[in-house]
């Protein structure tokens, strides 16, 4: 059996998961302890890992207390990239080192899943706090190498935000509307071949981003330039 995917809010933007088996569970940046416990616990359930995609505290805030309250076992993201891989329950996840946001960053890719963190939410990247552009713009060009279908989930909901800044590159994208429809702030989750169509960051090549850059009389020679350019906004 595949393993299932439970998408849970904490604060005012922060997701965590669970990565379910039939008897085991992964927690990935699980700030939403009661909720997670909850579950664990009506699903019959053992927390066997405690996983984080990086090191900042809005994401690791709950760790402490989930392995008070389990027998599970910590990976931190450093673990994570020299291991490759981990098991849940007898289920593969495969892990990407994604350097970028952080320099630990990493993403889990389990079935169609991605959790990718701070990296790459549903209608932008995240801010490049590592400060490395080029190295953050080779993980996101290695996120948008996977098929259509792969389904990305990020560490926060800034949906409304971010299908604002998208409509001030490209006002004439008619997906963008139809992105904010569909909007619902109870599963943030959507599959890259629908971000292709929202995102800046994934349609550098469009003849509409790079005219956008050009009147803004920033750098748009090379698809890591414009990248750049569009951190910078």
């Amino acid at each position: 059996m595949p393993l299932r995917l439970v998408q849970f809010r904490y604060g005012r933007t922060n997701l965590a998961y669970l990565l379910c088996g039939e008897r085991e569970a992964a927690a990935v940046d699980g700030g939403a302890v009661p909720e997670i416990l909850q579950t664990l616990e009506d699903e019959g359930l053992e927390l066997a890992l405690v996983l984080n995609t990086h090191s900042h505290s809005d994401h690791t805030c709950g760790n402490e207390r989930l392995l008070e309250e389990t027998d599970a076992r910590r990976m931190s993201s450093v673990d994570l990239v020299q291991s490759g891989s981990i098991e849940v329950d007898g289920q593969a996840v495969s892990i990407m080192h994604t350097p970028g946001h952080t320099r630990d960053s990493v993403c889990l890719k389990t079935g169609d899943f991605l959790l990718t963190g701070d990296t790459l939410f549903c209608g932008k990247v995240g801010r490049c706090f590592s400060g490395d552009v080029e190295g953050f713009y080779r993980s996101i060009r290695r996120i948008d190498s996977l098929p259509s279908r792969t389904i990305i989930c990020g560490g926060h909901d800034y949906v409304e935000e971010y299908m604002d800044f998208a409509a001030m590159v490209e006002p004439e994208n008619p997906h963008i509307d139809d992105y904010r429809k569909d909007y619902d702030p109870r599963g943030i989750m959507e599959t890259l071949g629908r971000e292709r169509e929202v995102d800046p960051f994934l349609r550098l090549e469009e003849p509409s981003v790079i005219e956008f850059l050009k009147r803004r009389r920033l750098p748009a020679r090379r698809p890591v330039d414009r990248f750049r350019s569009l951190l910078s906004l």
